[in-house]
């Protein structure tokens, strides 16, 4: 029997029993709206509080736009697909017209998910992410994390630039090859999970400012422009109602909330992830924050219920960032004390809790101790680590390769959720650059902040080194950013060590919790956790310049880097064990 799935709307265009579509657009700041349909413009009825509403003949696969009484047509802010890009009409989608070949998925545990971060472009669209997945699967992944898909303008872009957030980009796929990807994940037993944005709209294409200004806040901008007005039941509505659609009509196992410091009301999130809770009972779903502010309350409401499940533990990554490249400008300045700072995040999560930042000498974060380690998704690198550095690159062209391996070894071996990014399966030299697809006056507009942003870095202080900073516009700078197998073989080392982690560490996590951390000297710490089966894991890292001598202990060693013993740790080396 043919298993579909379909998330009605209270808005846009839903097709209807009777075979007639429902059309509804929340327009404000507007008096009337148009349906344009192929067989010509139909008003719509307005209804209280801002609403404008339509049933007509208009089968799945029917263009569609809004026309405005200015004359301006706009596509559906809740298309489902887009005929021509962001700019064009929408089409009446077809939620039904996909059968399922595993819908009695329900997700795997959190505490299981290794995660791989891509870009689905780069990668060949939604066909090419699912010609890899049983490559990832093979190598010990678990969860593939797509950066956002919703549509954009142009034909590439990193996605934070969404202004239509129900539709597929259409540079990488249809909807259907988009559910493929995702039905082929669940049959190799993988978890697939969404990056979405709800702090801002793209700067070009976001029409919702001609009909719905209340959308927006007049009071409070962001660093992308006016600030989403959050106290509107409407906006949150649409908010919650994408989340749901993503979970439920496309079967993702969870999302990554982008930037939710510069969302104005934090009872949104709390609401948002309430509603995600109730409505997909009995599915194993994973809700992920970026969070610059170390917001632990999000992560454990009053102390019980964890609606969210983790946070992004960019501080983590940060401090091994310095220790690895000796990189001290921008926001790392505030972690130049790096290795006290490391043994805080390996014992309790973050490295900031409310102290004061070098940078600013005001305070940050929040108390992180009473969090399990699954509540931090750590890395060595993401999208936003590497491309927005200015040239891009990766920590194999920064780090002395034994030192990145340890610290990799560290990634995988920890009882925190570890995530890589695409390319470093295969230790790929190639970078990862910001890469946009504007027309040529906001592509201007970038290109001259891009290299604005810069100015103040060392390596940047005459304009004519600023000068070669890839132009996010140009194609090649897309090209470039294409992850190349640098050392096809180094996925099997990651299999190896995601093999370590899935047979002696991965059955703890559950009723993991820390035993604290200590510096061994300057580079060098050493973190303990004891694993819900009672056994103590330990980690001994040293990216320092000296040999240190260790007390042996009676335990089983997991991992060591070559040369390093139960004694002795060389520069570049680590050892887990277990006991």
């Amino acid at each position: 029997m043919k298993r579909t799935f379909h998330h009605p709307l209270p808005f846009g265009a839903e097709t209807q029993p009777d075979g007639h579509t429902l059309f509804r657009l929340w327009a404000p700041s507007v008096a009337a709206v148009l349906l344009r349909l192929p067989e010509g413009d139909a008003p719509m009825h307005t209804e209280p509080g801002g609403w404008h509403r339509l049933a007509a003949s208009a089968p799945a696969g029917t263009p569609y736009s809004f026309v405005l009484p200015d004359g301006l047509a706009v596509p559906d802010p809740a298309a489902r697909q887009q005929a021509g890009g962001v700019h064009g009409p929408s089409l009446v989608g077809d939620p039904a017209g996909f059968a399922w070949q595993h819908p009695d998925w329900l997700g795997r545990p959190w505490h299981e998910a290794v995660l791989y971060e891509c870009h689905a472009g780069l990668m060949g669209g939604f066909k090419g992410v699912q010609a890899r997945l049983p490559g990832l699967a093979r190598m010990g992944i678990t969860a593939v994390e797509l950066m956002p898909i919703a549509g954009v303008p142009g034909s590439r872009n990193w996605g934070y630039d969404g202004v239509l957030p129900y539709a597929p980009d259409g540079a990488l796929g249809s909807p259907d090859e988009l559910k493929a990807l995702i039905d082929a994940a669940h049959g190799l037993g993988l978890m697939m999970l969404l990056d979405v944005v709800y702090n801002h709209f793209g700067p070009d294409g976001a029409y919702i400012h001609a009909y719905a200004k209340p959308f927006f806040r007049d009071d409070s901008h962001t660093p992308w422009g006016a600030a989403i007005d959050f106290r509107r039941p409407e906006v949150r509505d649409y908010f919650t109602q994408n989340a749901l659609f993503w979970l439920d009509e496309y079967r993702f196992d969870g999302l990554r909330f982008d930037a939710v410091h510069a969302i104005s009301e934090e009872s949104f999130l709390i609401d948002m992830a309430g509603a995600i809770r109730d409505q997909t009972e009995g599915r194993q779903i994973h809700l992920v924050l970026e969070h610059e502010g170390n917001r632990a309350a999000l992560l454990c409401i009053d102390g019980a219920e964890r609606l969210y499940d983790a946070q992004w533990a960019d501080d983590l990554h940060h401090c091994l960032h310095v220790l690895l490249t000796h990189d001290t400008e921008g926001y790392y300045k505030d972690f130049r004390e790096a290795t006290p700072l490391l043994a805080r995040c390996l014992a309790e999560g973050f490295a900031y809790q409310g102290d004061p930042t070098p940078r600013t000498g005001l305070g940050r974060g929040e108390p992180s101790g009473h969090l399990p380690p699954t509540a931090f998704v750590i890395c060595l690198q993401n999208h936003d680590q590497i491309g927005n550095r200015a040239m891009g690159e990766r920590l194999t062209v920064l780090a002395r390769p034994q030192a990145l391996r340890a610290a990799t070894a560290l990634l995988l071996l920890s009882p925190f959720i570890p995530m890589l990014f695409m390319g470093e399966e295969w230790a790929s030299t190639t970078p990862f650059l910001f890469f946009t697809d504007h027309n040529e006056d906001l592509a201007e507009l970038v290109r001259t902040g891009r290299r604005a942003e810069f100015k103040s870095f060392a390596a940047f202080q005459d304009k004519s080194s600023r000068n070669q900073i890839p132009d996010p516009n140009a194609p090649a700078t897309f090209e470039r950013s294409r992850p190349e197998a640098t050392d096809p073989g180094h996925a099997d080392w990651l299999a190896a060590l995601l093999a370590v982690r899935r047979t002696h560490i991965m059955p703890g996590i559950p009723g993991c919790r820390s035993g604290g951390a200590e510096v061994l000297r300057p580079g060098a710490v050493r973190a303990a956790w004891t694993l819900g089966g009672g056994k103590t894991l330990t980690i001994a890292l040293n990216l320092g310049d000296a040999t240190i001598e260790t007390t042996p202990a009676d335990r089983t060693m997991l991992f060591a880097s070559a040369g390093a013993t139960p004694a002795m740790l060389p520069p570049d080396s680590i050892t887990v064990t277990l006991g």
